[in-house]
């Protein structure tokens, strides 16, 4: 069943690459007490997630900051070191990437995508949402092959 306006976010174990080496990050603690922007991309250094996704969350990243966002996060079912790189070569000190390596936590949300055929594997669907104290608040999952409401812009728009 996919995650709803409402719902509580399943405790998942995330990872966070650090200086001193992967860190394990549970969601009950990253999302307790703060408001969150969540966004979350089928793979690090794909095209629309390095050319729009990204990129729109680091340019905006001010502006959600003033609208009462207290965190900025990114997921993606890619390995700790694989989005600590990608957040070093695309990203910003304001936003945490977050592994998914397992795809626990797209699996956990219920919105997993089969990209099998293609080769890519089992990845998580493009989303953003808003996590207030670990309960969302906003939902923004994208249709197939889209990048419209999962966007920075977008997010802005609802706060």
């Amino acid at each position: 069943m996919t995650i709803a306006v409402g719902d509580k976010v399943p405790d998942v174990k995330l990872m966070m690459a650090t200086e001193s080496g992967p860190e394990a990050v549970q969601t009950s603690d990253y999302f307790k007490g703060k408001r969150v922007a969540l966004f979350s991309v089928p793979g690090a250094f794909t095209p629309t997630c390095s050319a729009k996704h990204l990129p729109g969350f680091v340019d905006k990243a001010g502006e959600l900051k003033a609208k009462g966002i207290d965190e900025i996060a990114c997921t993606a079912v890619n390995d700790a070191f694989v989005m600590g790189a990608w957040g070093k070569a695309s990203g910003s000190d304001d936003i945490s990437m977050l592994g998914d390596g397992n795809g626990d936590f797209a699996k956990a949300v219920g919105l997993e995508l089969d990209l099998t055929g293609g080769g890519l594997g089992h990845r998580g669907q493009r989303f953003s949402m808003v996590v207030n104290d670990g309960v969302v608040e906003q939902l923004n999952v994208e249709a197939a092959g889209e990048f419209k409401v999962s966007s920075a812009e977008h997010m802005l728009g609802q706060l």
